[in-house]
């Protein structure tokens, strides 16, 4: 979402004193006036050192073509110029290292059999940036995870040195609008990242080989893509294929609206062999049917989605839909700038086992934190309400409380958790109160380079958990992100 400006609030004034404001703003408009063609003369303003992305390929270091603002160690490796003609023509090298430990008292609420897990999850990349001509770029990352003293290490825990990304991109600036394409191994993700996402919170991110197109033209963008998902092996190194059983295609329109609000939707085509879900299995041809709007306006912020699902799986048909809502007001006059939020989501199940129709939504490429790192909550069979408060007590430190309650959409399906699994023995039996979560986060950037995070979740679990042979748990993250 783009930056929105909040304009102060203007205060009531007796008339003496707008008299004397008058004077005083005739005064500076005199000195301006007089003072004019010497502001008028003063060069622009220059470019400013370009901050770190999590999209790291988005990342413009041409403007080191400045001796000035080199003034870094090692920014002779983010700029290497290529042609003296040519300041857009450079290589840039790049890397990213996210230390995290975590303590789980009860992964899966302790019903897959993992009790008490405390670990350390790594990740490490490095990248080469090469631009050209200032239309063609070529990407390349590595990466490295490692799960240390984890139990169940699955496939977003783990994957020895591989390619993560590996495009060609161009990009160019026409009259009518701006063309860009990129072709190779890369990743996308839209708005929230409710449903199509980097996959950011688990350790190993997802990637996809993929043909995008993208034409922006005033208020309008228009994206379209067809991919295949990467398939992350930790066997050996440089093992990752190309899902060549799995199709994710899109067609995506952009809007600006009312200002800079965000208005857009997108048709998808999820194509799956062998899928499995409570209710059927088979292969897999889901339509998905999307739409969105966020924006802001005096302090308010929010971002509404719903989503539709038909199709097929196996012999049976596809019906499955979600919502999703995040509100809030921010008061910018008060110490701390508090903003009070309130989250909404709700996700369909599948209401009778056994028929025709599997109603299980399925959240695509889910976002790991959406809810929280704990991973208790998955985004299918549910209702969710979650009211949040977030404070800065400084420029660098973010303070996030939330309480989160959770029920089944339908009683008839399981309770779900991350990233899209069943709890054994929930599916029919109990009632629709899943439990109720609590969770501090506070975030901390150190310098632009360096990140740190703390976040606590405690899940009091219901009935239906309880009866299944789960309990409570208890979450803890610490976490340390270093970005050059």
């Amino acid at each position: 979402m783009r930056p929105h400006e909040v304009l102060p609030r203007v205060s009531t004034h007796k008339a003496d004193l707008r008299a004397q404001s008058f004077l005083s703003l005739a005064a500076v408009a005199i000195l301006c006036a007089t003072t004019g063609a010497a502001f008028a003369d003063d060069p622009p303003a220059k470019p400013k050192r370009p901050a770190i992305k999590s999209n790291r390929w988005q990342e413009d270091w041409s403007v080191l073509a400045d001796p000035a603002l080199a003034t870094q160690p090692l920014d002779r490796l983010k700029y290497l110029p290529l042609s003296a003609a040519d300041p857009g023509t450079y290589v840039s090298f790049g890397a990213n290292v996210r230390e995290r430990f975590e303590s789980n008292s009860a992964p899966g609420f302790g019903i897959g059999g993992v009790e008490r897990d405390s670990y350390l999850i790594q990740r490490v990349q490095f990248h080469i940036d090469l631009h050209l001509f200032e239309d063609w770029q070529v990407f390349t990352q590595f990466e490295d995870d490692r799960a240390f003293g984890k139990k169940d290490v699955g496939p977003a825990d783990a994957d020895q040195l591989d390619l993560r990304l590996a495009f060609l991109a161009y990009s160019h600036d026409f009259d009518a609008g701006t063309f860009k394409a990129r072709i190779g191994r890369q990743d996308f993700a839209f708005d929230l990242q409710r449903f199509v996402s980097s996959r950011d919170g688990p350790n190993v991110r997802q990637s996809f080989d993929a043909v995008w197109a993208d034409w922006e033209t005033g208020p309008w963008r228009f994206i379209g893509f067809v991919s295949q998902p990467v398939q992350y092996r930790d066997d050996d190194p440089f093992d990752d294929t190309s899902n060549g059983d799995f199709r994710f295609s899109t067609v995506r329109i952009e809007r600006q609206v009312l200002g800079t609000n965000e208005l857009s939707a997108y048709y998808s085509l999820y194509q799956r062999e062998n899928a499995h879900y409570l209710d059927g299995g088979g292969r897999e041809n889901r339509h998905v049917f999307d739409t969105r709007f966020a924006g802001s306006s005096k302090g308010f912020d929010w971002d509404t989605e719903a989503m539709g699902q038909l199709g097929d799986i196996g012999d049976k048909d596809i019906r499955a839909w979600a919502l999703g809502a995040r509100a809030g007001y921010t008061f910018e006059d008060v110490g701390w700038t508090p903003r009070i939020g309130l989250q909404f989501d709700m996700a369909s199940g599948d209401d009778h086992p056994g028929d025709n129709t599997v109603g299980t939504f399925n959240p695509l490429f889910p976002n790991g934190y959406y809810f929280s790192l704990a991973g208790y909550t998955g985004y299918a069979n549910l209702i969710h309400l979650k009211p949040s408060i977030t404070v800065k007590p400084t420029d660098k430190m973010t303070l996030t409380g939330a309480i989160g309650l959770q029920w089944r959409q339908t009683t008839a399906d399981a309770i779900y958790v991350q990233p899209n699994q069943p709890l054994s023995g929930t599916a029919g039996h109990g009632g629709a109160w899943s439990g109720a979560y609590g969770q501090i986060r506070l975030d901390y950037a150190f310098t632009p380079n360096l990140t740190g995070a703390i976040e606590a979740v405690h899940f009091e679990a219901g009935d239906a958990i309880r009866r299944a042979g789960g309990h409570d748990g208890n979450y803890v993250g610490l976490q340390m992100a270093f970005a050059w």
